[in-house]
């Protein structure tokens, strides 16, 4: 059985970044990625961790194996990734809501795709940081079509299309 619960362990981050590696595109065949989707960026354990200790990670687990995750980036780390820096001034450029958490990254194992794991992880880190946040922000590369149908169909609007770094992206928001 499927639980969601927030990471509180160097196990379970050190496990995120397991799923992390077999998703990034070194790690994937091309078919893989357009019908499967992928990642675009890879973190190191030090900074998985400082940003979980600002604002938990919402994983899926299962038998204590995290089968899921959807990672939480308070924007106080707007500078540590230089890939993410064009999207958080696009933020500053387009949101003038309240309080918002970036959603760094979401991803399920193979396994556990299509079993309804994206909107529980969704839904979940909404329960856990409504009381701090009032929106959740992320973008999306256009390319990965799974990822922006599925981040449609959970409710995300989108905010702004833009380009950078040789990429074009979606920034979405679910309030």
């Amino acid at each position: 059985m499927i639980e969601y619960k927030q990471a509180n362990t160097d196990s379970e981050l050190l496990q995120i970044l397991d799923l992390q590696q077999r998703n990034l595109p070194k790690n994937l065949s091309k078919e893989e990625m357009e019908v499967q989707g992928f990642l675009t960026i890879e973190h190191d354990f030090a900074l998985l961790k400082r940003m979980n200790e600002a604002c938990p990670h919402t994983i899926a687990v299962e038998n204590n194996n995290v089968v899921g995750y959807a990672l939480s980036m308070h924007p106080k780390f707007g500078e540590e990734i230089e890939l993410l820096k064009s999207m958080f001034a696009k933020i500053n450029e387009v949101f003038s809501g309240g309080s918002y958490l970036v959603m760094g990254q979401v991803c399920i194992s193979k396994d556990y795709r299509g079993k309804g794991l994206f909107r529980g992880l969704y839904q979940n880190m909404q329960r856990f940081t409504k009381a701090d946040f009032e929106a959740i922000i992320t973008e999306v590369d256009v390319k990965n079509t799974r990822s922006m149908h599925a981040h449609k169909a959970i409710g995300f609007n989108e905010l702004a299309r833009y380009s950078s770094d040789d990429r074009e992206w979606s920034l979405v928001l679910l309030e």
